[in-house]
């Protein structure tokens, strides 16, 4: 099982849909993020990307020289990037990272975002240049460790004399993650990707999304792995653990919610769909058909107390056992968080990790605080390899803080 962590290059929060308690993104703080993942012992981080993101190569490459052994999935965006361009700044990172970089291939789902981006192909189209792209990335890549070139003709993208003088470390090339809904996307990650991620969605909806990209692979003579991305809302107790989900999002006034869901409703991903319709349940009146442009101006909060569209209670939004999808009333892609104490948080997770599932990507609100809290209380219930000590460094206790000048702290013995 290997553990991830989330760098919040769109800023970060203690109250979602809210400048209150917010922080801005910034390099300190971003490095922060990085080193307490680092130190903790997280295999690595995700570093999102879009229009709300900063960009996901600057950031990782501005967090090397900060950490020792974090690993890097970084976004590549097939119509934003060249394959022959994006193979040389992989090859690159990963070389003067000495092999912490992993790729993650994002073909994207918002349309009015992509159009901003100068891509203008639908979703039928954008899956195949994606095919393209990571078909031409990979060869290049693969081939740079004995000096040939490569030449490929496409629907989308071509190249005549692809190489690459400078190899990466990793061979052929760094692992490649990936994450769709659709079954263009199912049918790419079985054909060419090394780890398919879901967003987290009930266990019985990801199980069947395992076995049909599985059973996809298998017709292509592959095996793929498989991964999870999901927020966290651990606690010493489960209670505690409840009002902290109803907290992160008790300043969430109804302009706000409708306002993101009309955003993600224009999307054609299918991810985002399925994501959406997980929290469904929370909406007490048909308040999504509105017109936005009728809506107050942003920032203009509904009085608190005041009359609701929405029930934001846990019966509603616990769509599965401690699995909340409040988080997806206003934040696009992943939406969903493991709600409860540490063992119970573990135990859902093993439950993941029995489907077929070894990559857990997690994130928490917020993300400095959160490393940690996860980090100390779920680390030492899972059934995870423990990310080897650098060499040289041999330190193992005392830990805590030394009690009175004089005693160490002993472990619980609960």
């Amino acid at each position: 099982m290997q553990i991830f962590w989330f760098i919040p290059t769109h800023g970060d929060s203690r109250y979602l849909g809210t400048a209150e308690g917010a922080r801005e993104v910034s390099h300190d703080y971003l490095k922060q993020v990085a080193v307490a993942a680092d130190t903790l012992g997280y295999e690595g981080v995700l570093i999102p990307t879009g229009r709300s993101c900063e960009d996901p190569w600057v950031v990782a490459a501005s967090l090397l020289p900060v950490t020792k052994n974090l690993k890097f999935l970084v976004a590549v965006r097939p119509g934003l990037h060249q394959p022959s361009l994006a193979a040389r700044m992989a090859a690159t990172f990963d070389r003067l990272s000495g092999g912490r970089l992993l790729v993650n291939l994002v073909t994207g789902g918002d349309q009015t975002e992509l159009e901003g981006d100068g891509v203008y192909l639908d979703h039928a189209q954008r899956y195949e240049q994606s095919a393209e792209f990571i078909r031409i990335w990979c060869e290049i890549l693969a081939r740079s460790h004995t000096g040939e070139s490569f030449d490929y003709e496409g629907k989308h993208l071509s190249v005549t004399g692809a190489r690459l003088l400078y190899p990466p470390v990793q061979k052929p090339y760094p692992s490649v993650y990936f994450g769709g809904s659709s079954p263009a996307a199912h049918e790419l990650a079985a054909e060419q990707v090394d780890t398919y991620l879901t967003w987290g969605e009930p266990p019985a909806e990801v199980a069947k999304k395992v076995a049909d990209v599985r059973e996809k692979a298998a017709r292509h003579g592959r095996t793929v792995n498989f991964g999870i991305r999901l927020h966290v809302i651990v606690r010493e107790t489960d209670d505690e653990a409840w009002r902290a989900a109803e907290s992160l999002i008790s300043r969430l006034d109804d302009d706000t919610v409708v306002r993101a869901q009309a955003v993600f409703s224009r999307m054609d991903s299918e991810g985002q769909r399925r994501m959406a319709a997980l929290h469904a349940g929370a909406r007490k009146a048909p308040t999504l058909g509105t017109d936005v442009s009728s809506l107050p101006p942003e920032g203009a909060l509904t009085p608190r107390g005041g009359p609701s569209a929405f029930s934001r209670t846990r019966e509603d939004l616990e769509i599965s056992p401690n699995l909340w999808a409040g988080v997806g009333l206003v934040r696009g892609g992943a939406g969903t968080a493991l709600v409860g104490d540490a063992k119970t948080v573990a135990a859902r997770i093993e439950e993941y990790a029995a489907l077929g599932l070894d990559t857990f990507v997690l994130s928490g609100y917020p993300h400095l605080e959160e490393a940690y809290r996860f980090a100390e209380l779920v680390f030492p219930l899972l059934s995870r390899k423990a990310r080897a000590k650098l060499a040289g460094h041999s330190l193992s206790g005392p830990f805590g803080e030394i009690v009175a000048n004089e005693y160490v702290p002993r472990q619980s013995q609960s």
